[in-house]
């Protein structure tokens, strides 16, 4: 989750001084035009959570990766604090699509593709709020 030569492979690479309370850039590498986003790190208090805050053309972030040690594997939880329910419909495939990224990275399958998850999931995601 923060390395930039791994966090390249599933969501984008990253350049800066990462610390609690700095500025990084990170390169949102599958989106259409991948752009680089200011970042705050809010709290990184490793091994088990990161949070951070951006902004970028789509509104502000503010994200938790949470990391839990369970008997078989490392669970990870994805919270995003929205301020409004407004964009769910294409934040939360969005959202499945990088997880499943991540996935891909780490084992080694094909990297799926955004179509199979927009606006398949739009509703479902759109019913949740």
């Amino acid at each position: 989750m923060t390395e930039p030569e791994r966090t390249a492979r599933w969501f984008g690479p990253w350049r800066g001084e990462a610390a609690p309370g700095r500025t990084i850039e990170v390169q949102m590498a599958f989106e259409e035009s991948t752009p680089w986003c200011p970042l705050v790190i809010e709290a990184c208090e490793p091994p088990h959570r990161l949070a951070v805050s951006m902004e970028d053309e789509a509104g502000s972030w503010s994200l938790e990766l949470l990391l839990a040690q369970t008997e078989a594997a490392t669970e990870l939880r994805l919270v995003h604090h929205l301020t409004s329910t407004e964009h769910l419909g294409a934040t939360g495939p969005g959202w499945e699509y990088y997880l499943d990224m991540l996935t891909a990275a780490r084992t080694g399958a094909p990297r799926p593709d955004f179509q199979d998850y927009y606006p398949a999931q739009k509703a479902y995601f759109e019913s949740l709020a």
